[in-house]
């Protein structure tokens, strides 16, 4: 699936910590209907044999949706089902070796918490950029704050569309204003919530804005 970055606008990122009772693809489903833009299945304690087939799932909810859809880490899985891309750390494999094994036309993305990690992703082949955390998150202990103007810095000296992550709620994304990204990345301000859609509906509603001010 081809990808803009409008697309990008509300990207949200899976997690399984907040089911209580509820599926996972119930739960995406209500993050589309409420305005999420864009999904990355993040798994990292389900076996390969149960990410396979929740994979396959949930690709086929955001094929029905037209909601690009991506794997977090596991480039073979996301190879093994056709997902339209996968997302990578800088701690996982090289963006130029990911983009050989996945090949031109799938979406890679690339986490990125400086300006020099970022024009290395942007030239070995990301089409996008997760830059983070921007504010402290509990998802990941060990990621580094990236501060306003780093992540200023970042948008002003790649020509590939560039989202935040980390720590981001509703409270707080209007911070983001005038940095130049094109949407935020969410796990918890989406999926910790009581009413998933609702949560969506609202970030999707405050991103926008915040974009455009």
């Amino acid at each position: 699936m081809k990808f803009d970055k409008n697309s990008l606008l509300l990207y949200a990122v899976t997690d399984r910590r907040w089911l209580d009772g509820s599926s996972l693809y119930d739960q995406v489903e209500q993050a589309i209907l409420g305005g999420a833009t864009f999904i990355q299945l993040r798994e990292k304690e389900l076996d390969q044999k149960d990410f396979y087939a929740e994979a396959i799932q949930i690709k086929k909810l955001c094929a029905q949706y037209h909601v690009p859809f991506v794997i977090n880490d596991n480039v073979e899985l996301a190879k093994e089902i056709d997902a339209d891309g996968i997302h990578v750390g800088q701690s996982d494999m090289e963006a130029d070796d990911v983009r050989k094994l996945i090949g031109p036309d799938k979406i890679l993305g690339v986490s990125a918490e400086t300006v020099e990690q970022a024009v290395l992703a942007e030239q070995r082949g990301a089409d996008y950029l997760g830059v983070g955390a921007v504010f402290p998150t509990g998802s990941k202990a060990d990621a580094e704050a990236v501060d306003f103007a780093v992540l200023k810095e970042i948008c002003q000296t790649v020509h590939i569309p560039v989202i935040a992550i980390g720590g981001i709620t509703k409270e707080n994304l209007r911070q983001l204003s005038g940095s130049g990204i094109c949407g935020i990345a969410v796990i918890s301000a989406i999926f910790a919530q009581k009413d998933v859609r609702a949560a969506a509906k609202q970030l999707h509603a405050l991103s926008e804005e915040m974009v455009h001010a």
